[in-house]
């Protein structure tokens, strides 16, 4: 799809792309963006079979990939210091962790 306006900076591959059909007012699902360029400003979508193409008078918009933005730290370090400041017997059951590649 080619747009003449450019897209939100937010954006990115991975992302889900759907259109509002105005004239029904039905929203559709159509995939996850595979490919964005900005000389012709497009996007490229892997078209979930069955789903009509949008037409010009369509609404497109897209919703962020659910699974890169879970609430996990997000970057390449981490550093935790645990601190006991109490002055009778505590003891640390338990510390775990969790990874997640957010980005390259």
């Amino acid at each position: 799809m080619t747009f003449s306006n450019p897209l939100p900076d937010g954006i990115q591959v991975g992302d889900i792309a759907w259109y509002l059909n105005t004239t029904t007012n039905d929203e559709f699902e159509m995939g996850p963006i595979i490919a964005i360029t900005n000389n012709p400003v497009s996007i490229t979508i892997d078209l979930t079979a069955g789903i009509p193409p949008p037409t010009s008078s369509d609404f497109i918009f897209y919703v962020e990939d659910p699974i890169g933005h879970l609430g996990q730290l997000k970057g390449y370090y981490a550093e935790a210091q645990f601190r006991n400041d109490s002055t009778s017997y505590a003891e640390l059951f338990s510390v775990g962790s969790e990874i997640f590649e957010s980005s390259k």
